[in-house]
């Protein structure tokens, strides 16, 4: 690993909000840039493969991604 990085970074304390949340946000779209090299820690995995097997167990329990979506864009547009 490189050298350590002050936490937080110089400058960041002086942002809005909204400028540390966008900060963040830019921050972890250039780490996850390439999901192949993202390691996943063991509970991580542990809970992938409990998920799976109860959505094996029990397809017609969750909810489409569609769906989901149109009420949290509802539930946003009541704001």
């Amino acid at each position: 690993m490189g050298s350590p990085v002050s936490i937080p970074p110089p400058g960041f304390e002086g942002l809005s909000i909204e400028e540390k949340i966008e900060y963040v946000q830019s921050l972890w779209d250039h780490i996850t840039s390439d999901v192949d090299t993202v390691p996943l820690s063991d509970w991580q995995k542990q809970l992938l493969d409990e998920r799976l097997k109860d959505l094996e167990e029990n397809p017609d329990a969750g909810i489409p991604w569609s769906q989901v979506r149109a009420g949290v864009i509802r539930k946003l547009g009541k704001r």
